[in-house]
């Protein structure tokens, strides 16, 4: 059942919406004007807006820019007695979910009520999937190490420079690339990722760039590359360090022209896409080794963040174990576990050589293995296994 407002001037066009809507089993609010509606709107939530246009105290598209500041994800439905063309296109213009001419058409009505809040549901299911991608993508921390990534993703996302992210394996450089895509003017474009590490070298140019069919032996259709995918976003390039020279030499092209060739074409396509690229590797030394180009690491490296390891953080593990428990815990449908302060410090005394993506693998065997509470001797027992050990 959903609740609906009707704001109408005309007390007959305003009982029967509700009878009929009523019978439809939804629930129904009137007002009689602009300005009573916009405080029945205020008051309350409602998942359908029906608005007149003509009404005397306040029109009707006066009341839908209103609306639409206030709550734009609410679709209105505007109806009119005096439509035309151009009053349609204003109101479309303005935000309207749809336009229908007095004398309404009942099943028109219901279909376009129906459809407005499959696409109210729809937005709701996607900022909660948007809110738990959030979630998954939350930077951990409260130490100094962790505050400083903090301080540059707050001052460089706004800007369009190029970042390079290095860091041992499991630190987390995804989560800085997600976090600055978040907090940039390109938020609401793609965020598109590729791991150079694993595509073979002799496909990473056609994942890169795309291809024309027939371009080679397998190419039996025409294929959209990363670049072109993350037109208007943000392109991810990890592990950036394995990428081939040949590559290199295109992906420096494209950040230099701002334009794409796809393997098997002669025709230019551009793109405008933010590159955010990450390494494990010490791109110093593999310029000396002539493993990189020393003049793309200069276009990649515009502002660079090291993301600290998890022993260069270790003040944080008692957050991050306070974060992964309710993660992998809301994930099995399970209760929260309780972590002891001994199981804390026999955690901070680990050597986490895979760091936080190690970190959590061990918590989730904690809390799969440890039934209510996490002690010290649950994590010397299980967060390191050896062959022959208690699993």
């Amino acid at each position: 059942m959903s609740k609906i407002l009707v704001i109408d001037d005309e007390r007959a066009i305003r009982n029967t919406l509700k009878e009929v809507l009523e019978y439809e089993k939804h629930e129904v609010d009137l007002a009689e004007d602009g300005p009573t509606g916009l405080e029945m709107f205020s008051a309350n939530s409602y998942d359908v807006v029906l608005c007149d246009i003509k009404m005397a105290k306040m029109d009707g598209i006066e009341v839908l820019g209103k609306i639409s500041e206030n709550s734009s994800d609410t679709p209105v439905i505007m109806i009119s007695g005096h439509g035309n063309i151009d009053t349609a296109v204003e109101s479309i213009k303005k935000g309207a979910y749809d336009f229908l001419e007095k004398p309404l058409d009942l099943n028109r009505l219901l279909i376009t009520i129906r459809n407005a809040m499959d696409k109210s549901t729809l937005i709701t299911q996607t900022q909660v999937l948007k809110n738990k991608v959030s979630k998954m993508y939350e930077i951990v921390g409260e130490s100094e190490a962790i505050e400083k990534v903090r301080s540059m993703i707050e001052r460089v996302a706004p800007t369009e420079a190029r970042v390079l992210i290095t860091g041992a394996n499991g630190t987390g450089k995804e989560l800085v690339a997600h976090q600055i895509h978040e907090k940039s003017s390109r938020a609401k474009g793609p965020f598109i990722e590729v791991n150079c590490a694993a595509i073979p070298s002799e496909l990473i140019e056609s994942e890169l760039f795309g291809h024309e069919k027939g371009s080679f032996t397998s190419a039996i259709k025409q294929r959209i590359g990363k670049f072109e995918q993350a037109n208007g976003g943000t392109l991810f390039l990890d592990e950036i360090g394995d990428m081939s020279l040949s590559a290199q030499a295109k992906v420096l092209r494209a950040l230099q022209e701002n334009k794409i060739t796809r393997v098997g074409s002669d025709k230019d396509i551009h793109v405008n896409v933010r590159v955010i690229t990450a390494t494990n590797k010490n791109i110093k030394k593999e310029i000396e080794t002539n493993g990189f180009r020393e003049d793309l690491y200069h276009r990649l490296s515009v502002i660079l963040i090291h993301v600290p390891t998890l022993n260069e953080r270790s003040d944080d593990i008692p957050l991050l174990a306070e974060h992964f428990n309710t993660l992998i815990c809301n994930e099995y449908g399970m209760s929260k576990r309780i972590v002891k302060k001994d199981a804390i410090l026999e955690l901070q005394k680990i050597l986490w050589t895979g760091n936080i993506r190690e970190f959590r693998n061990v918590l989730e065997r904690l809390i799969i293995l440890c039934p209510s509470e996490i002690t010290g001797n649950d994590v010397l027992a299980y967060a390191k296994p050896v062959s022959g050990s208690n699993i």
